[in-house]
């Protein structure tokens, strides 16, 4: 369970990753909130956009690996699946917090009010209420058995909420676009967007690779607790 915290060569990658996340993530950000040209219909507030998908779409990605890690430890009962679970559940929360965040300040000024009742918004917060309630589960559980089962439960349950987020805009009426081809974004706009969702993936890989060596350290600690 210490491979990601003893290997001197993992360290390095890890140093690596980083620095590429944190140099993506500044660059994308300038790039796309100073030096790509506004939208002719937004203006600047649609420069949010740069921030907000990749938010959203690292809130995803997060929740896939939970709902995969559950699994795995369902079948396996591998503490490892459960702990790299729980940190992409912690991430998962923070950037769909985010999202709503973004999506709020982008809708003020276009349709006029901080929140709605949008299909897509309520689906999303639904979602960020399903994983604060998974954190809320690994709290209560002292036990690290009874804690990995519960809460590997909800992961596989709540992600059921993930492709209905993805399809609201087509199932009900919404003030979202519905999906598009990128191929109708201007390719400043698409290059722009295109490099923020690989830095925030790679900033998400890093503080996943984080929670699990803290996590590591965190079973450790109790298992020795747990001999005295």
């Amino acid at each position: 369970m210490t491979e990601l915290t003893a290997s001197p060569r993992l360290k390095g990658w890890h140093r690596l990753l980083a620095f590429l996340a944190v140099a993506t993530t500044v660059v994308g950000s300038i790039i796309g909130l100073f030096v790509v040209p506004p939208d002719a219909m937004q203006g600047n507030v649609q420069r949010l956009m740069y921030l907000h998908v990749p938010a959203a779409w690292l809130a995803f990605l997060a929740f896939f690996i939970v709902f995969v890690m559950a699994v795995l430890y369902l079948i396996q009962r591998d503490p490892r699946w459960d702990m790299i679970a729980a940190g992409s559940a912690e991430i998962g929360v923070l950037f769909t917090a985010l999202t709503l965040i973004l999506g709020s300040l982008w809708g003020k000024p276009i349709w006029g009010v901080w929140w709605t009742w949008d299909p897509r918004l309520t689906t999303t917060a639904i979602l960020l209420v399903i994983y604060v309630g998974y954190l809320a589960v690994r709290s209560f559980a002292a036990d690290p058995e009874r804690r990995a089962r519960w809460s590997a439960v909800v992961g596989i349950v709540g992600f059921a909420d993930v492709p209905i987020v993805y399809l609201s805009v087509t199932w009900w009426r919404s003030l979202h676009q519905p999906p598009s081809s990128p191929m109708s974004m201007a390719p400043s706009m698409l290059w722009t967007l295109m490099l923020n969702v690989v830095a925030f993936t790679l900033l998400f890989g890093y503080l996943l690779v984080r929670k699990y060596q803290v996590a590591v350290a965190e079973r450790a600690l109790e298992d020795r607790e747990a001999m005295r």
